[in-house]
């Protein structure tokens, strides 16, 4: 049976990054992704860091956070990107956020910004995308947008549900 999407791709920061892998994770979908050298994270900056929780990532040569953000978006079909709201401006993103957007347009890998009201019009727009599609979502950190994680949870996982035939959570 063919899948609309295959794998959760992040880097595993703090916030979007671990709501949309755990929301992967609990739905049996593939999770991976690229993470800084060390493991590190916002609140996890000593190795291992995040791979103690999430082994399934694998760490790139350097450091920087760049190298995590580009690898990601280069080694995905699509970016999704969670936000406050589906009309986030750049101007309103954090650095990290902007960055994905900027690397997604110069690598010319379709992208969407997508906030709680817009699953089923991100649903049909991965559907015109492809199948089996390895989707790397992005977004804030916890400490850039309080109740990052919990967002990207349910938007994730109402994704997840809703491409595979189900219905979205009814939870606010």
């Amino acid at each position: 049976m063919t899948t609309l999407i295959a794998a959760i791709r992040s880097g595993g920061q703090t916030g979007v990054d671990r709501g949309a892998l755990d929301a992967a994770r609990a739905a049996g979908v593939t999770i991976e992704g690229w993470c800084p050298a060390g493991g590190w994270a916002e609140d996890l900056p000593e190795a291992p860091g995040l791979l103690m929780d999430y082994p399934e990532l694998r760490e790139t040569p350097s450091p920087e956070l760049a190298q995590r953000t580009a690898w990601n978006v280069r080694d995905s079909d699509v970016t999704l990107i969670i936000g406050p709201d589906a009309d986030m401006k750049s101007s309103d993103a954090s650095p990290g956020t902007a960055l994905t957007k900027d690397l997604a347009s110069s690598l010319s890998r379709p992208s969407r910004t997508v906030g709680k009201g817009d699953i089923e019009g991100t649903v049909e727009w991965l559907r015109n995308q492809g199948t089996e599609l390895t989707v790397n979502i992005a977004g804030p950190r916890e400490s850039e947008w309080p109740g990052a994680y919990e967002a990207s949870y349910r938007i994730v996982g109402d994704l997840l549900r809703l491409s595979a035939g189900s219905q979205p959570s009814t939870s606010a």
